[in-house]
């Protein structure tokens, strides 16, 4: 049997934790068993001094050598003259000399095998161009031995769970879950003042500074595998990395909440770009879309940072954006539902069922809508009965519970009743609004873990915040939809390369529109047939065969925006109409640049009852390709409705980004006219993602018009500007991985089967679980090493792991047969290679439908995997075999593993490395 037992990090799987064992190399910086501190002194003040000083006071396990060739001794420790003097191996130097210095002590460090180091010296990049060549030679020096750095130019960095604090601040961080990561070191002082008094405890708290080597995507994931770590927050200025960024976030954000605070914007981006989509897009924007994309949820306040790590840690995320509110004042219920609509939520209406149960116990005169206003005497006891109620409702997401302290209302009271109800399986938020009289009760509610605040228009902005967490990874997780028609309809790439290649041939950067709609209609995005025509004569020809009224637009290779020039003659009757129109295009172009008029396009007159939209592309130096979807046509930038995202899309990302403007609700059907088809649209924004991502020589597109109704939609306008040679190398790296085409290779099987091993897709969710439901007991036990049930094993949280990967920390291998009878497909066989965190090396997993045995798919399957590797620059690929698995282990053997008995594992360990 072509299998092997191998770890997959996914929930539930009792062999995911086979390499947590294995130490990263982050491990030296957070849980060093020795630390230098060079620059160590004796000086009141100094941040040597109080380096030394934390690290010694606060004892973490491990022993700290100070460095300095001016003492003998610092605080009373021996000191040493250089980091070569010191008598044991170092994990982790942490640097406070002057910047000029740092490039020759981090090569002395890396002379003697220290693999961490934090840097708390200013004076690089931040000074300009000399401390920006000193950080590189920095960097060289570290990359030399495989030292990781934090810094330059930060606080420092602290475990407060290991007791080590390894930086200049003045006291420790309380131990706790919530690890912060920040780029300003001024408010990691700030906070931490703050969280002393909040009683808020941190599991990391790392102040990132310059960022020259370890950066967001590097501790995310570092944090994501920290079992102490249940949520992460961020206080960020740059993004640096962004593919390292959303790889790492996507990956961990399904886990653990990612919270983050970013301040700064610039408009550099959407000044420097030619087209309508570039001036509609601006940094922050994409930097939300980005956000959107890998799961992460942007706040806009310290407190809401830390409101929401608590929030999210005490109570669920809501399924959706309905919240029900129990008041006992109608002023504090009116304030929270204007909160609650202005940020996007909705009031929940209450079933007819949930209204009688409150009239049975409810006075009279309460409120018989939400929000439920149960009245100025309200009891602990009617509080309770009716939150039972009120919870049970099926159209409730959240539930907001308001006290005022009357007279008949004991806050304390009705809190110790409302313990009982902090895991309802939906959140239970609260707002005891006053001062004294309710602290007791506050401190009730928060130790029952319901977050209580002081106003309920606070509470319910950190509702909207919840929803919208679960609404963007919904976005990400929920299974897209695949056309029945996929097979026939893929798109035509070497049509495409045909269409640019002239353009690209003579280094012209604008596409003519003639171009543009071919290059459009390779990727199935409809047009209205074009043709050119050089003369009024030959205008006239093609009209009449299209029929009349027809269009004619200015056919150039350097005009841009052909309205601005007269270059657009609409509704054109009749042959006289064409000749003049033609003319005066003609006319007026010449007139502007005697080389830039080559003829007109003549195109039919769509008249077409519909919406006007706009689908584009332009660049952001930061995340590549960003897409632009909203309202179209000549005010598009006045309207500016607009939603951005990241290609490539699914079917569930198109929606989202429709879903953001305000032309989607008329896209649904509004005032009598009919809903335009969504799913057509939507497959027209993948295929538009397709488009983006396949061909990397465009810089910006728009297609303005995109006209849709229920009848149909069709491309009227489109304008492509392509890179040139001279700035074709400067082109900022795709954010996100697209889909690695070149993965995708046809085999033949024993008995004659063709089959398309390719890369997995989101798509493939439900032949995955088909898939699963053909393997026997014995393949399972040999996958997973004991039994694991079907239900669990198909389980949407599962394979969400397997099919929804970013295709850099994961590649999955999936063997696709079509029946030649049916038509239907049918996955055969799975083959995985995951990255190890922190590492060059990846595990391999491998299983084969039962029924599909010994074809030599699992050989074919492994074979490509080692490509894979091989192409990914892999240093080694790891994984374990049971040892009565005998087939997979000749199979790795003849394919160059090398086999070791593993002890602590039980296991044989197969290790593959690359000799090439």
């Amino acid at each position: 049997m072509e299998k092997v037992l191998v770890n997959q990090i996914c929930l539930g799987d009792p062999a995911h934790d086979i390499w947590k064992g294995q130490r990263h190399p982050l491990d030296c910086i957070f849980h060093p068993r020795s630390v230098a501190v060079i620059g160590a002194s004796e000086r009141e003040g100094s941040v040597g001094r109080t380096l030394l000083w934390n690290l010694i006071r606060s004892p973490f396990g491990g022993t700290v050598f100070p460095v300095n060739p001016q003492r003998h001794s610092v605080l009373g420790i021996k000191s040493y003259p250089d980091i070569a003097s010191v008598p044991e191996v170092v994990d982790l130097a942490v640097i406070a000399t002057p910047a000029a210095t740092v490039p020759q002590v981090i090569r002395e460090c890396v002379a003697v095998g220290v693999k961490g180091a934090i840097i708390v010296s200013a004076g690089f990049k931040e000074i300009g161009e000399a401390g920006e060549a000193l950080e590189q030679q920095v960097l060289a020096e570290a990359r030399r031995g495989g030292m990781r750095i934090i810094g330059p130019n930060c606080l420092g960095l602290m475990n407060p769970l290991a007791g080590l604090n390894a930086t200049f601040a003045g006291t420790i961080a309380r131990a706790g879950n919530v690890a912060f990561i920040s780029q300003s070191g001024a408010l990691c002082t700030s906070i931490l003042d703050w969280s002393l008094g909040e009683n808020v405890g941190f599991s990391a708290f790392v102040s990132i500074g310059s960022m020259l080597d370890v950066g967001w995507g590097d501790l995310i994931e570092y944090l994501g595998d920290d079992p102490h770590t249940h949520s992460i927050v961020l206080y960020m200025e740059s993004i640096g990395d962004a593919h390292a960024f959303l790889s790492a976030a996507r990956e961990v954000a399904m886990d653990k909440p990612i919270i983050v605070l970013k301040v700064g914007h610039t408009e550099a981006a959407a000044k420097a770009a030619a087209s309508h989509t570039g001036a509609l897009t601006g940094s922050d924007e994409v930097l939300n879309a980005a956000f959107r994309r890998c799961g992460v949820l942007r706040v806009h306040t310290i407190s809401d940072l830390f409101d929401m790590a608590e929030i999210l840690a005490k109570q669920p995320r809501p399924k959706g954006n309905r919240l029900s509110i129990v008041t006992n004042a109608g002023g504090p219920g009116a304030i929270a539902t204007d909160a609650l609509i202005s940020g996007g939520g909705a009031l929940s209406e209450l079933a007819p069922e949930t209204l009688q149960q409150l009239d049975q116990f409810l006075p009279p005169q309460w409120s018989h809508h939400n929000p439920v206003d149960i009245l100025g005497d309200a009891s602990s006891d009617r509080y309770a009965k009716t939150l039972e109620v009120v919870a049970n409702d099926p159209n409730s997401d959240g539930l907001l519970v308001i006290l005022t302290p009357q007279a008949m209302t004991n806050p304390t009271q009705t809190a110790e009743k409302l313990k009982a109800y902090s895991q309802l399986g939906k959140p239970v938020l609260t707002s005891w609004m006053g001062g004294a009289e309710i602290a007791a009760a506050t401190q009730i509610l928060n130790q029952a873990n319901i977050p209580t605040y002081p106003y309920p228009d606070t509470a319910v902005r950190l509702f909207n915040y919840m929803w919208r967490y679960t609404y963007n990874l919904r976005g990400i997780y929920e299974t897209p939809s695949l056309p029945a028609d996929s097979d026939q309809h893929a798109p035509d790439r070497l049509l495409a390369e045909k269409i640019l290649a002239p353009a690209l041939g003579s280094d012209r950067n604008l596409l003519t529109e003639y171009e543009s709609k071919k290059l459009l209609a390779a990727y199935g995005i409809p047009t209205v047939p074009t043709e050119i025509a050089t003369s009024d004569i030959e205008a006239v020809e093609i009209a009449d065969r299209f029929g009349y009224p027809v269009v004619l637009k200015l056919h150039s290779e350097t005009i841009t925006h052909k309205t601005d020039v007269g270059g657009v003659r609409l509704n054109l009757s009749d042959a006289a109409a064409v000749t003049r129109a033609f003319m005066a295009i003609a006319s007026k172009v010449r007139a502007i640049d005697p080389q830039a008029f080559l003829g007109v396009t003549v195109q039919p007159m769509v008249k077409m009852e519909g919406y006007e939209l706009i689908l584009g592309s332009s660049l952001d130096p930061q995340f590549g390709s960003v897409m632009l979807f909203g309202m179209g046509g000549q005010l598009v930038e006045i309207f500016q409705d607009r939603a951005l995202g990241l290609p490539p899309l699914n079917t569930t990302l198109a929606r989202r980004m429709m879903e953001q403007t305000r032309i989607y609700q008329a896209l649904q059907g509004v005032r009598g006219r009919k809903a335009i088809d969504l799913a057509k649209l939507e497959q027209l924004l993948v295929n538009f993602s397709q488009l983006i991502v396949e061909q990397p020589q465009i810089r910006e597109i728009d297609i303005n018009p995109l006209t849709v109704s229920p009848e149909g939609m069709i491309a009227l306008d489109a304008r492509v500007v392509l890179h040139t040679t001279a700035d074709i190398d400067n082109r900022p790296v795709p954010a996100i991985r697209p889909y690695p085409t070149k993965y995708v290779q046809l085999w033949e099987s024993r008995k004659g089967d063709l089959l398309k091993i390719r890369p997995i897709r989101p798509e493939d969710e439900p032949l995955m679980v088909q898939f699963h439901q053909s393997l026997s007991e014995e393949s399972v036990y040999l996958r997973y090493a004991h039994m694991v049930k079907l239900k669990q094993r198909i389980a949407h949280e599962r394979l969400t792991r397997i099919c929804f990967i970013d295709y850099d920390r994961e590649i999955v291998l999936a063997a696709d047969y079509k029946n030649p009878q049916t038509s239907e497909h049918e996955i055969l066989g799975v083959a995985r290679l995951s990255k190890l965190h922190g590492t060059n090396e990846a595990e391999f997993a491998l299983i084969v439908s039962d029924r599909y045995q010994h074809q030599g798919l699992g050989t074919e399957l492994l074979r490509q995997l080692l490509e894979v590797g091989k192409e990914e620059k892999l240093e080694a690929i790891i994984g374990y075999i049971l040892n009565s698995n005998d087939k997979m282990q000749s199979l790795c053997r003849k394919l160059g593993f090398q086999l070791h008995q593993d002890a602590e594992q039980g296991m044989l360990k197969a290790i593959f490395v690359d000799s090439h």
